[in-house]
């Protein structure tokens, strides 16, 4: 009693809202000790309106044991009334071991608690025990396992950036040593994936695929794969991209022939590299998919749970998923710079004439897309006669019919790209015709008269 009352507000990354109390949701509380904290309000509603608990004398008895028994955990349980209402809030904080119930771990993400397993659980618990994935060392792995050429070639490119000394001859093991790729005289698995020879003989996914297509993904015309380490790909899958994959637009200067790049190699070189840095590389493998109007490169590896795709394009702190891997990077000279990687994706699409670039998370990963000079908006439907301004009222009509509606829902109604949808409503709203109410999950349309 007397604790301050959180103002009602819909469900997000650290509330969650029930009208009445379950031993499940236990499994909530776990999921916010093991992320960032959070607060289980009983006896309110989705919405946070009070609806109040008839056995609160009962649950603020039972509810503080129950949870140190089962999760092992101690949590402050706080009862409040209003209007006659009686409530109860469950603090929760953050833990910094792992937390489980059952035998299962949660973890909240948004405004949702799901059970990690597989390569989620294994992150999960390297994290909590204050390691990365690629920091862990390879037992089984020799110096011998190493690729000398792409040693070399990293080693050229450092010395270039003028990040690492040229007046001393490093060997192979003090090399590694300086980038913190050795502990103890065993390599890390940072090193494989930097250097290895045969490097999907440890980790299988170790691969990336590109496929050219036609109007949709059904439509596959032919396909490549590109194995190796992250030195030796960054060239191939660019070199394959610009031989078999890439069209060149050709225009003429007097009799002179001139051909343009379909999209700036700068932009096609970061996104690649930031996919090889931050992907997860227990989990599936890196696809790129080239259609006639845009490329998209896709990598397993889900965003910092306080990091969204508008603050990745912002100036935001560098949080790298295999930080060891990151920072060879910047020795190397592949990156120049922590946390500009999107910006410079951007900058370069934009000096080449070309559309925004759309960056999204899907299953499980990251999605970036590019787009050729053919404008966004301008997809299979408009081609054939649909205009801008008619792709815009049936979106508008959709979202009259369902304020609920979600992008991808639109995309499917539409026959629009998910980043077709979202560049023609950046254009709704800058035209001050659509409005979002509310958060982005969860939330609705609003269409301004």
């Amino acid at each position: 009693m007397g604790h301050q009352e959180t103002p009602a507000m819909p469900e997000q990354q650290n509330i969650e809202y029930k009208t009445s109390w379950h031993d499940d949701y236990l499994k909530w509380i776990c999921g916010f000790a093991n992320a960032g904290g959070g607060i289980l309000c009983i006896g309110k509603d989705d919405q946070g309106k009070i609806i109040g608990v008839a056995n609160y004398k009962k649950l603020m008895e039972d509810l503080p044991n129950k949870i140190r028994d089962v999760l092992g955990i101690t949590v402050q349980v706080n009862l409040l009334v209003r209007n006659k209402r009686h409530y109860i809030e469950i603090v929760t904080e953050p833990y910094s071991v792992p937390i489980s119930f059952r035998g299962k771990y949660y973890h909240r993400s948004g405004s949702t608690t799901s059970e990690l397993g597989g390569n989620a659980l294994n992150e999960f618990l390297l994290k909590k025990s204050g390691k990365t994935w690629d920091e862990v060392q390879e037992f089984d792995a020799k110096l011998t396992d190493l690729d000398k050429k792409s040693i070399d070639q990293f080693f050229k490119s450092a010395l270039k950036a003028g990040r690492l000394p040229n007046d001393e001859k490093l060997s192979l093991k003090e090399l590694l040593d300086k980038l913190r790729l050795m502990e103890k005289g065993k390599i890390r698995r940072a090193a494989l994936v930097l250097f290895g020879k045969d490097p999907r003989r440890f980790f299988p996914s170790m691969v990336v695929r590109i496929g050219r297509f036609g109007d949709s993904v059904v439509d596959l015309r032919f396909q490549e794969s590109v194995e190796g380490n992250l030195v030796y790909c960054l060239d191939e899958v660019l070199n394959q991209l610009d031989r078999k994959f890439l069209i060149r637009p050709v225009s003429f200067e007097g009799i002179h022939r001139i051909e343009k790049e379909q999209y700036p190699t700068a932009a096609l070189r970061e996104v690649l590299l930031n996919a090889l840095v931050h992907r997860n590389y227990m989990g599936a493998h890196i696809q790129i998919k080239v259609f006639d109007d845009r490329i998209c490169f896709w990598n397993e590896g889900k965003l910092p749970d306080d990091l969204t795709i508008e603050l990745l394009k912002k100036k935001h702190s560098s949080r790298p998923r295999n930080p060891f891997i990151a920072d060879a990077c910047f020795i190397g000279g592949y990156i120049d710079a922590w946390g500009r990687g999107i910006e410079k994706i951007i900058n370069a699409c934009k000096e080449a004439g070309l559309p925004d670039p759309v960056f999204e998370e899907n299953s499980g990963g990251m999605l970036v897309t590019l787009f050729t000079r053919q404008t966004k908006g301008e997809t299979k439907g408009e081609t054939k006669g649909e205009t801008k301004g008619e792709t815009r009222e049936k979106i508008l009509q959709l979202i009259k019919e369902n304020s609920n509606i979600t992008i991808p829902e639109i995309a499917k109604s539409t026959g629009l790209t998910v980043g077709g949808v979202e560049w023609n409503i950046r254009e709704l709203k800058k035209k001050r015709l659509l409005k979002h109410i509310g958060p982005t999950k969860g939330g609705h349309w609003e269409i301004i008269e």
